[in-house]
């Protein structure tokens, strides 16, 4: 039996929208486990349900039937709580506090000494990049300074669990490679990673499971390299040709074709006659820049089961 972090069982959460007094699932029977140490990914579409499970293991909001449990404790668990850290979609922070007054705020909270939390800040605010506007109030930090300040105060308790929800929401190229780093390195650690994110090449990358959710219902689970097909779906191809040569016959065949000046790239369906082609292009005057078996990816996979479920 696997050491769980997290323990979803046939989680239901039906509510009622305002004045219409429509009746709304946002959860349909869930199911669910995270293994500790592991990272666990946590994807769907708007309104899949993500935000609304997550709240429910943080015991911000109470499931209409079913169970779950946190570090072996049942929600909502105040003992439990004290070891997650949680970084919710949109964070709201006082916005006359600089971050180290944020994070003195947040380790006060949980009952960690003065010296520890003086040095847990300083490590924190340098580790997610603001040593530069540790002294700026939380109302002139941009999107992306406000969710890395989020990240630290969920950091600062050392928590066991983490919990995030859309981590990366606001943050530039250069922060989302740091959050990688710095998730990489939290289960480097040993602690666990729960994040939902819509940004399915670094789940692709990072986790060590998926759940896949859409209506409410998790539409597949498991290891990334195991959920996509393994088969071929197709063939990519780039060659270089006149710019006024007529590429019909080479493109009649292909899929997402794309022509930019001298260069034509295509995807070949499963079942071409790669060779053919070849031998079509060279007769066309073109030359070959590179040839790429298609594999499915997380991304078609997601789009696969999504469509499903619609």
């Amino acid at each position: 039996m696997p050491d769980l972090a997290i323990d979803v069982v046939d989680l239901k959460k039906t509510y009622r929208t305002p004045f219409t007094r429509r009746k709304v699932e946002a959860l349909r029977g869930v199911t669910f486990q995270v293994e500790r140490g592991h990272i666990f990914g946590f994807v769907g579409p708007n309104g899949a349900g993500k935000t609304t499970a997550i709240r429910t293991l943080m015991g911000l909001i109470r499931p209409t039937s079913g169970s779950a449990t946190i570090l072996g404790q049942k929600i909502p668990s105040r003992a439990a709580r004290f070891k997650v850290g949680f970084l919710p979609e949109s964070p709201y922070f006082y916005d006359y506090l600089t971050v180290s007054e944020l994070l003195d705020l947040a380790g006060r909270l949980f009952g960690v000494p003065a010296a520890l939390r003086k040095k847990r800040a300083d490590e924190l605010i340098e580790r997610v990049g603001l040593d530069r506007a540790r002294s700026q109030s939380l109302k002139k930090y941009s999107k992306g300074m406000l969710q890395r300040a989020g990240l630290a105060q969920a950091l600062m308790n050392d928590p066991e669990l983490v919990v995030l929800d859309e981590p990366m929401s606001g943050l530039d190229p250069i922060g989302r490679k740091e959050v990688r780093e710095l998730i990489l390195s939290l289960r480097d650690a040993g602690k666990t990673v729960f994040f939902s994110t819509h940004i399915l090449s670094d789940v692709e990358a990072m986790t060590d499971r998926v759940a896949i959710i859409a209506r409410g219902q998790l539409q597949d689970q498991g290891k990334p390299s195991q959920l996509v097909q393994q088969t071929i779906l197709g063939t990519d191809v780039m060659i270089r040709i006149a710019e006024d040569a007529d590429v019909a016959a080479l493109t009649e065949a292909g899929e997402r074709v794309r022509r930019r000046d001298d260069e034509l790239s295509l995807t070949l369906p499963a079942d071409a006659d790669v060779d053919a082609w070849i031998a079509k292009a060279h007769a066309a005057g073109g030359k070959i820049v590179q040839i790429t078996p298609r594999h499915e990816t997380l991304e078609d996979l997601f789009l696969r089961r999504v469509e499903a479920a619609s």
